[in-house]
């Protein structure tokens, strides 16, 4: 049951608090009080709904109470009814004017008491109401500048700049709109050299700058970390004005670090595409000309939409081709110059899709990276060539190893030396006849962990390489903390065999060190007998590559094994 209010009367006179506290004992709980002191007392000790209060007493009168209640926050707003003589009109006024809510006159009219005191209390009420309607107000204001805003710059957030892009393009279908996606190159490296705090006032200046940028004719938001977009009607989206403008910003910092944005632009021409896609291809196009050193900007164009619908249909279709097997392996195969015979191969994945046919590795296997599917294509492609190994073992007693590509994500999968070991017991196969082949770029992410793994998989029996050496993330510390068996250097060197010195003298280099440490190393991309005969000169004896052989069908190689058994001589 509710607390009763709580109804102070305060009045010299006994029989005049017995009266009145007759009138009210059923609604309030009643507190009296003989002076005005006491009366103080009394609402500093508790909470206190209403105050009748006589303005003739000793020791401290009404006024007296007044003037001191309306001098306490905590008591200001408690409504104070006056008591007065009858006929007192100067009292009233005077107590009226000092902030007491009504007055009530001797001798007491019980209904007249009562109405006035209800009068007071309901107009309390709704004062109270309006009071916790205005906080209410100011605190769902608060929290829709919350939800709204960027928490670190201020200006909108994703989901905000989304919508108020929305209903900006559909309000103004007139009006031709550009949406810029801008992202910093190379952001971790700043948080990484300066402190956090210079990274977030790198973030702060920028959302000034766009917020600025954009006025009143658009918007802008932060989209997330180092991302972020605007919507610009085409006619103010003069790329080159705003990043000089914004590259002046930044550097009026005074940070000792070349901080470079990039912006992809895309042209609106439909104003009810979901603004996340519009950002997506303003994105793509970012993507075009990020780290580049000629231009910081680009457009979004036919053919950057023309490969969104290629991996569209990459990823919906790869879940139902791993399913019926469209996915198949190929195999090229490495020669050995010396012994003159075929050493090993290495697995190469395609896909032949039903309508799209043959699809290429380049097309789909970045897709499959991005979305974590190569984990699972991997794996097939590791039980495909175990399934053919065996094969070969039961048809001709010995197999030649094969090499599988290893993604940088099964560094970050538990059981990926239990999922090798498992197929190598199913297909009675020995270590070293599945070999992995690591990318040097994975290395980069996490050098720690891969070595960890790698000097596992050498533990159990498995030989390791190093693929693409030198396509541009090596190292010799690399080679000196990676412990793999061998290299597969990069066919960008051989290309340029014949037309640079340096890439020569470089190459020359490789091959000299890498047998110094007493490590395997195969080239690839061998396609000419020119470049062949300068392999071979400085001690290349493992190659691989078109000159010998086309990546060939499990049939074709095994063909290929027995037509090449007696030496390597190329067919015609």
């Amino acid at each position: 049951m509710d607390a009763k209010p709580v109804m102070l009367i305060v009045d010299d006179v006994e029989i005049n608090r017995v009266v009145l506290s007759q009138f009210f004992q059923e609604e309030y709980t009643i507190v009296e009080a003989a002076n005005g002191q006491d009366a103080m007392e009394v609402l500093a000790a508790q909470s206190v709904s209403i105050v009748l209060l006589d303005l003739v007493m000793p020791v401290m009168d009404g006024f007296e109470v007044l003037a001191a209640m309306k001098r306490n926050d905590l008591y200001a707003q408690i409504p104070v009814i006056v008591v007065t003589a009858r006929n007192d009109g100067s009292s009233e006024e005077r107590a009226m004017e000092m902030g007491a809510a009504d007055f009530i006159a001797k001798p007491y009219n019980p209904t007249i008491v009562r109405c006035r005191i209800k009068n007071v209390m309901a107009r309390q009420e709704n004062e109270w109401r309006k009071v916790a309607q205005v906080a209410q107000n100011e605190q769902l204001v608060e929290m829709h500048r919350f939800i709204e805003k960027d928490a670190l710059t201020g200006i909108d957030n994703r989901e905000t700049f989304y919508r108020k892009t929305a209903s900006l393009l559909q309000k103004n279908q007139d009006t031709a709109y550009n949406i810029l996606f801008f992202d910093i190159s190379c952001f971790k490296v700043i948080n990484d050299m300066f402190h956090l705090d210079t990274g977030n006032l790198v973030l702060k200046t920028a959302a000034i700058y766009f917020q600025v940028l954009a006025g009143e004719t658009g918007t802008c938001g932060r989209i997330e970390s180092d991302h972020f977009a605007l919507c610009l009607p085409a006619s103010q989206a003069d790329m080159d004005s705003i990043m000089e403008g914004l590259d002046s910003t930044i550097q009026s910092l005074g940070i000792s670090h070349n901080i470079a944005f990039y912006a992809g632009i895309y042209p609106v021409d439909n104003a009810f595409l979901p603004v996340d896609q519009m950002c997506d291809r303003a994105n793509m196009a970012l993507n075009n000309v990020k780290g580049s050193y000629l231009t910081r900007y680009s457009y979004y164009d036919k053919s950057m939409r023309e490969r969104m619908f290629e991996e569209q249909m990459i990823v919906r279709d790869m879940e139902f081709a791993l399913l019926e097997r469209q996915f198949c392996v190929y195999l090229q195969p490495v020669c050995n110059l010396k012994a003159d015979r075929i050493v090993a191969a290495e697995a190469l994945v395609r896909w032949q899709h039903p309508a799209q046919g043959m699809i290429p590795p380049d097309r789909f296997i970045s897709v499959f990276e991005r979305n974590g599917f190569i984990s699972r294509l991997d794996r097939f492609v590791w039980t495909e060539v175990c399934r053919f190994l065996q094969a070969q073992k039961q048809r001709t007693g010995t197999v030649i190893p094969v090499s599988v590509n290893v993604s940088r994500l099964h560094f970050y999968a538990t059981d990926m030396l239990d999922f090798l070991l498992g197929l190598l017991r199913t297909y009675a196969l020995e270590p070293e006849m599945l070999r992995l082949e690591i990318d040097e770029s994975a290395y980069t992410d996490n050098p720690h962990q891969m070595a960890r793994c790698v000097r596992e998989l050498r533990e159990h029996g498995f030989i390791v390489l190093l693929d693409d050496f030198g396509s541009g993330y090596s190292s010799l510390n690399m080679l000196k903390d990676l412990p793999v068996d061998g290299i597969k250097l990069d066919r960008s060197f051989v290309r340029e065999v014949g037309q640079s010195a340096r890439a020569g003298t470089i190459m020359e280099s490789i091959v000299a060190m890498v047998k110094k440490l007493a490590m395997g190393i195969v080239v690839e991309g061998v396609e000419t007998k020119d470049q062949l005969a300068y392999l071979a000169s400085i001690g290349c004896e493992d190659m691989q590559g078109y000159y010998f052989s086309r990546p060939l069908s499990e049939k074709e190689f095994a063909e290929f094994l027995i037509r090449k058994q007696d030496g390597l001589e190329m067919d015609d």
